[in-house]
Protein backbone atom coordinates (compact mmCIF):
# COMPACT_ATOMS: atom_id res chain seq x y z
CA UNK A 1 0.00 0.00 0.00
CA UNK A 2 1.19 3.39 -0.77
CA UNK A 3 2.26 5.97 1.35
CA UNK A 4 -0.05 8.57 -0.07
CA UNK A 5 -3.15 6.45 0.41
CA UNK A 6 -2.48 5.79 4.05
CA UNK A 7 -1.41 9.50 5.08
CA UNK A 8 -3.83 12.00 3.34
CA UNK A 9 -4.74 14.98 5.69
CA UNK A 10 -2.18 15.03 8.11
CA UNK A 11 -3.79 17.02 10.39
CA UNK A 12 -7.54 15.03 10.29
CA UNK A 13 -7.51 13.25 13.73
CA UNK A 14 -9.38 10.18 12.08
CA UNK A 15 -6.89 9.83 9.73
CA UNK A 16 -4.09 10.27 12.17
CA UNK A 17 -5.54 7.45 14.17
CA UNK A 18 -5.88 5.38 10.65
CA UNK A 19 -2.26 5.44 10.31
CA UNK A 20 -0.92 4.73 14.05
CA UNK A 21 -3.15 1.40 13.68
CA UNK A 22 -1.76 0.50 10.06
CA UNK A 23 1.68 1.76 12.55
CA UNK A 24 1.02 -0.75 14.65
CA UNK A 25 -0.47 -3.44 12.64
CA UNK A 26 2.84 -3.31 10.51
CA UNK A 27 5.20 -2.96 12.95
CA UNK A 28 8.59 -0.42 13.24
CA UNK A 29 9.44 -1.55 9.55
CA UNK A 30 6.49 1.26 8.63
CA UNK A 31 7.67 3.48 10.89
CA UNK A 32 9.39 5.56 7.79
CA UNK A 33 6.44 5.63 5.61
CA UNK A 34 4.03 5.91 8.55
CA UNK A 35 6.07 7.48 10.86
CA UNK A 36 6.52 6.95 15.02
CA UNK A 37 3.64 5.64 17.22
CA UNK A 38 2.38 8.41 20.40
CA UNK A 39 0.04 7.45 23.60
CA UNK A 40 -1.59 4.07 23.77
CA UNK A 41 -0.35 3.33 20.70
CA UNK A 42 3.39 3.38 21.42
CA UNK A 43 2.92 1.56 24.92
CA UNK A 44 0.66 -1.60 22.65
CA UNK A 45 3.74 -1.76 20.71
CA UNK A 46 6.15 -2.07 23.52
CA UNK A 47 3.70 -4.86 25.01
CA UNK A 48 3.51 -6.72 20.99
CA UNK A 49 7.61 -5.60 21.17
CA UNK A 50 7.91 -8.04 24.67
CA UNK A 51 5.99 -10.92 23.03
CA UNK A 52 9.09 -11.43 20.44
CA UNK A 53 11.40 -10.61 23.28
CA UNK A 54 12.67 -6.95 21.44
CA UNK A 55 12.19 -5.10 24.12
CA UNK A 56 13.84 -7.25 26.62
CA UNK A 57 16.21 -9.19 25.42
CA UNK A 58 17.89 -11.83 27.82
CA UNK A 59 15.89 -10.51 30.48
CA UNK A 60 12.21 -11.13 29.53
CA UNK A 61 10.28 -12.76 32.40
CA UNK A 62 12.47 -11.39 34.85
CA UNK A 63 12.76 -7.42 35.28
CA UNK A 64 14.25 -7.41 38.49
CA UNK A 65 16.95 -4.86 39.10
CA UNK A 66 16.48 -4.31 34.98
CA UNK A 67 13.77 -1.86 34.60
CA UNK A 68 12.14 -4.32 32.44
CA UNK A 69 8.86 -5.92 32.37
CA UNK A 70 8.46 -8.81 34.33
CA UNK A 71 5.89 -12.18 32.67
CA UNK A 72 2.88 -10.96 35.47
CA UNK A 73 3.52 -7.40 34.53
CA UNK A 74 3.29 -7.59 31.07
CA UNK A 75 0.01 -9.80 31.30
CA UNK A 76 -1.24 -7.31 33.17
CA UNK A 77 -0.45 -4.22 30.48
CA UNK A 78 -2.19 -6.94 27.63
CA UNK A 79 -5.17 -6.87 29.67
CA UNK A 80 -5.05 -2.92 30.49
CA UNK A 81 -4.64 -1.90 26.88
CA UNK A 82 -6.14 -4.15 24.83
CA UNK A 83 -9.97 -5.14 24.40
CA UNK A 84 -11.01 -8.15 26.00
CA UNK A 85 -10.90 -10.72 23.03
CA UNK A 86 -7.81 -9.29 21.55
CA UNK A 87 -5.85 -9.66 25.12
CA UNK A 88 -7.06 -13.15 25.29
CA UNK A 89 -5.72 -13.90 21.87
CA UNK A 90 -2.77 -12.55 22.41
CA UNK A 91 -1.58 -13.87 25.81
CA UNK A 92 -2.97 -17.30 24.53
CA UNK A 93 -0.43 -17.14 21.40
CA UNK A 94 2.15 -16.01 24.02
CA UNK A 95 1.46 -19.22 25.90
CA UNK A 96 1.55 -21.82 22.96
CA UNK A 97 3.58 -19.88 19.93
CA UNK A 98 5.72 -17.87 21.64
CA UNK A 99 6.80 -20.46 24.62
CA UNK A 100 6.31 -17.76 27.48
CA UNK A 101 4.60 -20.67 29.67
CA UNK A 102 6.13 -20.83 32.73
CA UNK A 103 3.79 -18.84 34.25
CA UNK A 104 0.87 -21.23 34.05
CA UNK A 105 2.58 -24.99 33.40
CA UNK A 106 5.41 -24.33 36.22
CA UNK A 107 5.23 -24.12 39.67
CA UNK A 108 9.24 -23.41 40.35
CA UNK A 109 8.78 -20.43 38.01
CA UNK A 110 5.77 -19.02 40.43
CA UNK A 111 7.47 -20.19 43.83
CA UNK A 112 10.43 -17.93 42.52
CA UNK A 113 7.92 -14.98 41.89
CA UNK A 114 7.31 -12.20 43.87
CA UNK A 115 3.90 -12.28 45.39
CA UNK A 116 2.47 -8.94 44.86
CA UNK A 117 -0.62 -7.49 43.11
CA UNK A 118 1.13 -7.79 39.60
CA UNK A 119 1.60 -11.39 39.53
CA UNK A 120 -1.88 -11.89 41.08
CA UNK A 121 -3.57 -10.28 38.41
CA UNK A 122 -1.70 -11.87 36.10
CA UNK A 123 -2.56 -15.32 37.91
CA UNK A 124 -6.57 -14.27 37.78
CA UNK A 125 -6.05 -13.33 33.96
CA UNK A 126 -4.17 -16.92 33.29
CA UNK A 127 -5.52 -19.60 35.95
CA UNK A 128 -7.95 -20.94 33.30
CA UNK A 129 -4.76 -22.30 31.71
CA UNK A 130 -3.67 -23.99 34.71
CA UNK A 131 -3.13 -27.35 35.67
CA UNK A 132 -4.02 -28.38 38.70
CA UNK A 133 -0.53 -28.61 40.31
CA UNK A 134 0.33 -24.90 39.03
CA UNK A 135 -3.19 -23.65 40.22
CA UNK A 136 -2.20 -25.30 43.32
CA UNK A 137 0.50 -23.29 43.88
CA UNK A 138 -1.05 -20.07 42.55
CA UNK A 139 -3.90 -20.25 45.29
CA UNK A 140 -0.70 -20.35 47.79
CA UNK A 141 0.54 -16.73 46.04
CA UNK A 142 -3.64 -15.02 46.12
CA UNK A 143 -3.33 -16.09 49.92
CA UNK A 144 0.09 -14.28 50.31
CA UNK A 145 -0.72 -11.24 48.54
CA UNK A 146 -4.72 -11.40 50.29
CA UNK A 147 -3.62 -11.69 53.26
CA UNK A 148 -0.55 -8.60 53.29
CA UNK A 149 -3.81 -6.19 51.68
CA UNK A 150 -6.12 -7.60 54.63
CA UNK A 151 -3.08 -6.53 56.93
CA UNK A 152 -3.02 -3.16 55.10
CA UNK A 153 -6.37 -2.55 55.13
CA UNK A 154 -8.54 -3.84 57.57
CA UNK A 155 -7.55 -1.28 60.02
CA UNK A 156 -7.94 1.80 57.87
CA UNK A 157 -11.45 0.13 56.06
CA UNK A 158 -12.85 -1.10 59.87
CA UNK A 159 -12.09 2.34 61.63
CA UNK A 160 -14.87 4.61 60.55
CA UNK A 161 -17.07 1.86 61.49
CA UNK A 162 -15.96 1.79 65.12
CA UNK A 163 -17.43 5.16 66.68
CA UNK A 164 -15.92 7.91 68.08
CA UNK A 165 -14.75 8.74 71.41
CA UNK A 166 -16.92 10.74 73.52
CA UNK A 167 -14.90 12.71 76.30
CA UNK A 168 -18.08 13.14 78.35
CA UNK A 169 -18.90 9.56 79.01
CA UNK A 170 -17.09 7.20 81.09
CA UNK A 171 -16.70 3.74 80.41
CA UNK A 172 -16.15 0.71 82.24
CA UNK A 173 -14.15 -1.41 79.47
CA UNK A 174 -10.64 -0.47 80.19
CA UNK A 175 -9.26 -1.09 76.81
CA UNK A 176 -6.66 0.85 75.33
CA UNK A 177 -8.38 2.17 72.32
CA UNK A 178 -10.82 4.04 75.13
CA UNK A 179 -7.78 5.68 77.35
CA UNK A 180 -8.23 8.97 78.09
CA UNK A 181 -5.06 9.99 78.77
CA UNK A 182 -5.32 13.58 79.53
CA UNK A 183 -7.93 13.58 81.32
CA UNK A 184 -6.15 11.24 83.26
CA UNK A 185 -2.92 13.18 84.42
CA UNK A 186 -5.38 15.71 85.09
CA UNK A 187 -7.31 13.43 87.55
CA UNK A 188 -4.48 11.96 89.39
CA UNK A 189 -2.46 15.33 89.51
CA UNK A 190 -3.13 15.26 93.62
CA UNK A 191 -1.46 11.74 93.58
CA UNK A 192 2.38 13.07 92.78
CA UNK A 193 4.78 11.49 95.28
CA UNK A 194 6.62 14.41 96.34
CA UNK A 195 10.09 12.35 97.31
CA UNK A 196 10.33 11.43 93.64
CA UNK A 197 8.23 14.05 91.79
CA UNK A 198 6.45 10.46 89.84
CA UNK A 199 2.76 10.69 89.24
CA UNK A 200 1.27 7.79 90.52
CA UNK A 201 -1.73 6.69 88.59
CA UNK A 202 -4.66 5.42 90.84
CA UNK A 203 -7.05 5.83 88.77
CA UNK A 204 -7.37 5.59 84.83
CA UNK A 205 -10.09 7.34 83.19
CA UNK A 206 -11.35 5.79 79.64
CA UNK A 207 -13.88 7.49 77.66
CA UNK A 208 -17.26 5.33 75.67
CA UNK A 209 -17.76 5.63 72.84
CA UNK A 210 -20.83 6.52 71.06
CA UNK A 211 -21.55 3.69 68.13
CA UNK A 212 -22.31 4.92 64.07
CA UNK A 213 -24.16 1.97 63.87
CA UNK A 214 -27.01 1.36 65.48
CA UNK A 215 -28.76 -0.84 62.99
CA UNK A 216 -28.24 -2.99 60.29
CA UNK A 217 -27.98 -2.01 56.93
CA UNK A 218 -27.33 -3.80 53.80
CA UNK A 219 -24.56 -3.34 51.37
CA UNK A 220 -24.49 -4.80 48.06
CA UNK A 221 -20.81 -4.79 46.09
CA UNK A 222 -21.48 -5.03 42.21
CA UNK A 223 -18.05 -5.40 40.24
CA UNK A 224 -17.49 -5.53 36.82
CA UNK A 225 -15.10 -8.11 35.97
CA UNK A 226 -14.01 -7.37 32.59
CA UNK A 227 -9.81 -7.69 32.44
CA UNK A 228 -9.62 -4.10 32.63
CA UNK A 229 -11.31 -4.31 36.49
CA UNK A 230 -8.53 -6.45 37.52
CA UNK A 231 -7.20 -4.02 40.29
CA UNK A 232 -10.74 -3.32 41.48
CA UNK A 233 -11.66 -6.79 41.40
CA UNK A 234 -9.03 -7.38 44.27
CA UNK A 235 -9.55 -4.82 46.02
CA UNK A 236 -13.23 -5.13 46.09
CA UNK A 237 -12.74 -8.95 47.47
CA UNK A 238 -10.83 -7.56 50.40
CA UNK A 239 -12.71 -4.66 50.99
CA UNK A 240 -16.01 -6.82 51.37
CA UNK A 241 -14.56 -9.55 53.37
CA UNK A 242 -13.44 -6.38 55.73
CA UNK A 243 -17.36 -5.15 55.68
CA UNK A 244 -18.91 -8.76 56.24
CA UNK A 245 -16.82 -8.35 59.69
CA UNK A 246 -18.69 -5.87 60.74
CA UNK A 247 -21.77 -6.26 62.93
CA UNK A 248 -23.96 -3.62 61.62
CA UNK A 249 -23.49 -4.47 57.92
CA UNK A 250 -25.07 -7.10 55.85
CA UNK A 251 -22.36 -7.25 53.34
CA UNK A 252 -22.99 -9.21 50.02
CA UNK A 253 -20.67 -9.11 46.79
CA UNK A 254 -21.71 -10.04 43.23
CA UNK A 255 -19.58 -10.12 40.10
CA UNK A 256 -20.64 -9.56 36.45
CA UNK A 257 -19.65 -10.13 33.01
CA UNK A 258 -22.96 -10.99 30.61
CA UNK A 259 -23.78 -13.32 33.54
CA UNK A 260 -24.39 -12.36 37.25
CA UNK A 261 -22.35 -14.20 40.05
CA UNK A 262 -23.73 -14.09 43.59
CA UNK A 263 -20.44 -14.68 45.47
CA UNK A 264 -22.35 -13.52 48.89
CA UNK A 265 -21.77 -16.56 50.35
CA UNK A 266 -17.62 -16.32 50.25
CA UNK A 267 -17.50 -12.62 51.43
CA UNK A 268 -15.39 -13.88 54.62
CA UNK A 269 -13.10 -15.74 52.01
CA UNK A 270 -11.59 -12.74 49.53
CA UNK A 271 -9.38 -15.95 48.56
CA UNK A 272 -12.21 -18.32 47.33
CA UNK A 273 -13.69 -15.10 45.68
CA UNK A 274 -10.40 -14.09 43.05
CA UNK A 275 -10.55 -18.38 42.52
CA UNK A 276 -14.04 -18.03 41.27
CA UNK A 277 -13.94 -15.03 39.49
CA UNK A 278 -13.17 -14.97 35.83
CA UNK A 279 -11.89 -11.93 34.24
CA UNK A 280 -13.19 -11.34 30.86
CA UNK A 281 -16.26 -11.49 28.82
CA UNK A 282 -18.71 -8.79 27.94
CA UNK A 283 -20.46 -6.68 30.48
CA UNK A 284 -24.23 -6.16 31.21
CA UNK A 285 -24.27 -3.57 34.01
CA UNK A 286 -28.02 -3.65 33.82
CA UNK A 287 -28.95 -7.05 34.59
CA UNK A 288 -26.40 -6.80 37.45
CA UNK A 289 -28.40 -3.81 39.35
CA UNK A 290 -31.77 -5.73 38.89
CA UNK A 291 -30.23 -8.80 40.68
CA UNK A 292 -28.94 -6.65 43.40
CA UNK A 293 -31.88 -4.93 43.38
CA UNK A 294 -33.69 -8.38 44.09
CA UNK A 295 -31.55 -8.81 47.24
CA UNK A 296 -32.69 -5.31 49.09
CA UNK A 297 -34.98 -5.61 51.96
CA UNK A 298 -35.35 -2.20 52.89
CA UNK A 299 -34.31 0.07 50.64
CA UNK A 300 -33.89 3.36 52.45
CA UNK A 301 -31.11 1.12 54.47
CA UNK A 302 -29.62 -0.17 51.52
CA UNK A 303 -26.52 0.86 49.48
CA UNK A 304 -25.29 -0.27 46.30
CA UNK A 305 -22.11 0.31 45.50
CA UNK A 306 -21.47 -0.56 41.77
CA UNK A 307 -17.89 -1.00 41.03
CA UNK A 308 -17.38 -0.45 36.58
CA UNK A 309 -15.75 1.35 33.90
CA UNK A 310 -19.53 1.72 33.04
CA UNK A 311 -18.68 0.15 29.64
CA UNK A 312 -22.40 -0.96 29.18
CA UNK A 313 -22.30 -3.90 26.51
CA UNK A 314 -26.36 -3.86 26.65
CA UNK A 315 -28.55 -1.19 25.37
CA UNK A 316 -27.65 1.79 27.75
CA UNK A 317 -30.83 3.36 28.34
CA UNK A 318 -31.76 0.15 30.50
CA UNK A 319 -28.40 0.68 32.43
CA UNK A 320 -29.47 4.27 33.50
CA UNK A 321 -33.72 3.63 34.03
CA UNK A 322 -32.06 0.37 36.77
CA UNK A 323 -29.84 2.61 38.71
CA UNK A 324 -32.78 5.47 38.70
CA UNK A 325 -35.37 2.88 39.60
CA UNK A 326 -32.73 1.95 42.99
CA UNK A 327 -32.49 5.72 43.58
CA UNK A 328 -36.05 6.64 43.02
CA UNK A 329 -36.43 3.77 45.77
CA UNK A 330 -34.47 5.42 48.48
CA UNK A 331 -31.18 3.04 47.37
CA UNK A 332 -28.28 5.30 48.34
CA UNK A 333 -25.63 4.08 44.42
CA UNK A 334 -22.75 5.09 44.37
CA UNK A 335 -21.02 4.02 41.04
CA UNK A 336 -17.30 3.35 41.47
CA UNK A 337 -14.96 3.86 38.03
CA UNK A 338 -12.44 2.35 40.20
CA UNK A 339 -11.49 0.32 43.54
CA UNK A 340 -7.81 0.31 44.13
CA UNK A 341 -4.89 1.78 45.89
CA UNK A 342 -4.14 4.11 43.60
CA UNK A 343 -7.67 5.61 43.34
CA UNK A 344 -6.98 7.00 39.12
CA UNK A 345 -10.02 7.13 37.51
CA UNK A 346 -10.82 4.47 34.69
CA UNK A 347 -14.63 4.55 33.60
CA UNK A 348 -16.73 6.14 30.66
CA UNK A 349 -17.36 9.79 31.83
CA UNK A 350 -19.58 10.47 29.86
CA UNK A 351 -21.96 7.64 31.57
CA UNK A 352 -20.61 8.32 34.78
CA UNK A 353 -22.47 12.12 34.16
CA UNK A 354 -25.20 10.31 33.02
CA UNK A 355 -24.99 8.07 36.11
CA UNK A 356 -25.00 11.13 38.57
CA UNK A 357 -28.16 12.95 36.63
CA UNK A 358 -30.28 10.23 37.28
CA UNK A 359 -29.02 10.71 41.09
CA UNK A 360 -26.39 8.18 41.52
CA UNK A 361 -23.37 9.61 43.26
CA UNK A 362 -20.12 8.67 40.83
CA UNK A 363 -16.42 8.97 42.24
CA UNK A 364 -13.24 7.19 42.20
CA UNK A 365 -11.91 5.74 45.56
CA UNK A 366 -9.41 4.00 47.75
CA UNK A 367 -11.01 1.54 50.15
CA UNK A 368 -10.30 3.58 52.75
CA UNK A 369 -12.28 6.40 51.41
CA UNK A 370 -14.90 4.26 50.20
CA UNK A 371 -15.20 2.82 54.25
CA UNK A 372 -15.70 6.14 55.08
CA UNK A 373 -18.52 7.28 52.45
CA UNK A 374 -20.50 4.05 53.71
CA UNK A 375 -20.12 5.35 56.98
CA UNK A 376 -21.19 8.47 56.79
CA UNK A 377 -24.11 7.68 55.11
CA UNK A 378 -25.05 5.11 57.38
CA UNK A 379 -24.17 6.91 60.19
Amino acid sequence: MSHDTITPGADDPQEARRRQRWRLALGSEAAPQLGPLSGQAAEQEAVLAFLEGEGSGEGRGSSEGSGLMSVPEWISRVHTLFPQSVADRIVDDAVNRYGLTEIVTSPDALARATPNVSLLKAILATKHLMSPEVLAMARTIIDTVVRELMRTLARPVSTPFTGRRDPLRRSRHQITANFDARATVRANLKNVDPRTGRLVIREPLFTSRVRLLQQRWQVVVVVDQSGSMADSVIHAAVTAAIFSSLPSMRTHLVVFDTEVVDLSGYTGDPVEVLMRVQLGGGTNIAKALRYAEQLLQNPRRSIVVLVSDFEEGGPEGAFLRTAASLVEAGVTVLCLGALDSSGRAHYNERIGRSLAEVGAQVAVMTPDQLASWVAEVIG
